[in-house]
């Protein structure tokens, strides 16, 4: 029974796979070092945010026999396809170096060796895995053993450093501590990803759910999430338990692992470091997977993930992750910064599409939003015009 339900999981763990990655673990992190646990409740936010756009392209890939990105072409026409497929095209790309970067520190810092050996043989691992018969099944059980390693992992380091509980309790409280903000924008931005509920959808036609069984699915993408909760909220607890306390910063993905080794010893380290390995390669995965899928779509090349086309474009957005992590070491800011640009434009559409949709009575039917949604919705999409606007402000005014 247990492991019937651990397997029927897959859409949703594959999405809270793909959303917390190196750079969703550097933002906590950095949150619990320098606020301690004033800042719990932003997850618990983002993850209520996350739910309700998640729960939407869900519903829409039971709705429908059509792709999400072939109702948007249906409704207002190619550009709005294009723009879709080719805005998280560039936005999976742009992010990847930072997932095989934060996949190959782990290994190097654990097992040794150079950087860029392991960066090399974890992309073309990742590659390998496309070319498997049924690729849906490898990458579900791909995500689950990431996710379980994850738990696992950070679990352990919460166990061998316990928070204190009454201030944990006491985080919960919103509040925004003095030159908390751009943080907490960058903490909502990277847990609530319109391209992991966009793609959510896909994940249920792969999946074969149909309208019948609304219950279990919604049941099970969510789980998903609130697994993406927890484990955002032991990094943040870990972090204001061990770093806070020494004024320790964080400006990477291994900087907490690297300050565990001192106090809490080798292993304390080593299980960290196999944490951050599986937010990477989960990560890496199902980043390349968004992107191939939905630019093949948008391209009219099929969504199927066992078709040619698409795993040629996975593979490409796998091969420019190694490639820039390899020539630069890290993710150029000049990346970060085109991606924030595309960003902008690219993602409040996204949401507001995906919004319309599934209030759409002929699409939905019976699975058409309800009040709830809508209210949650219409404040999920005034958070992502708020982080357009932020990133703007930023990008061209700072």
């Amino acid at each position: 029974m247990i492991i019937r339900w651990i397997k029927s999981l897959g859409p949703g763990l594959i999405t809270a796979a793909l959303v917390f990655g190196p750079g969703s673990l550097t933002i906590t992190s950095k949150l619990g070092a320098v606020y301690g646990y004033q800042l719990l409740w932003v997850i618990l936010a983002a993850v209520v945010l996350m739910l309700t756009f998640t729960g939407m392209g869900a519903r829409i890939g039971m709705a429908s026999d059509a792709s999400l990105i072939s109702l948007f072409r249906k409704k207002w026409g190619n550009a709005a396809a294009w723009i879709a497929g080719f805005g998280l095209f560039f936005v999976t790309a742009s992010f990847q170096a930072g997932n095989t970067v934060g996949a190959g520190l782990a290994l190097s810092e654990s097992l040794g060796g150079a950087n860029a050996w392991w960066i090399t043989g974890i992309s073309l691992l990742a590659i390998s895995l496309l070319f498997f018969k049924s690729f849906y099944k490898v990458l579900e059980k791909v995500m689950i053993l990431m996710v379980a390693v994850m738990l696992v992992s950070f679990l352990l380091t919460l166990i061998l450093a316990p928070p204190d509980w009454r201030q944990v309790f006491s985080g919960l409280a919103p509040s925004i501590p003095k030159g908390s903000f751009v943080l907490v924008i960058a903490l909502v931005a990277s847990s609530f990803s319109i391209a992991g509920a966009f793609y959510q959808s896909y994940l249920v036609q792969e999946k074969g759910w149909h309208t019948s069984q609304k219950r279990e699915a919604l049941t099970e993408s969510f789980t998903g999430i609130l697994v993406l909760g927890i484990i955002s909220s032991m990094i943040m607890l870990s972090a204001a338990t061990i770093l806070y306390p020494k004024g320790v910063g964080v400006s990477s993905a291994g900087d907490m692992g690297l300050a565990l080794a001192p106090v809490y010893g080798q292993f304390s380290f080593l299980v960290f470091m196999v944490g951050l390995f599986g937010a990477s390669f989960s990560s890496l995965l199902g980043n390349a997977s968004i992107g191939g899928t939905l630019l093949a779509d948008a391209l009219s090349l099929g969504r199927d993930l066992n078709s040619f086309s698409v795993k040629l474009l996975i593979s490409l957005v796998i091969v420019i992750g190694a490639a820039v992590a390899l020539i630069f070491g890290r993710l150029p800011l000049e990346l970060i910064v085109f991606a924030q640009g595309i960003t902008i434009f690219a993602v409040p559409f996204i949401g507001l599409g995906l919004f319309l949709i599934g209030n759409d009575k002929e699409i939905m039917g019976k699975l058409r939003n309800k009040k709830p949604s809508n209210v949650l919705g219409l404040i999920g999409l005034l958070v992502l015009l708020t982080l357009a606007v932020s990133n703007a402000v930023n990008l061209f005014f700072s």
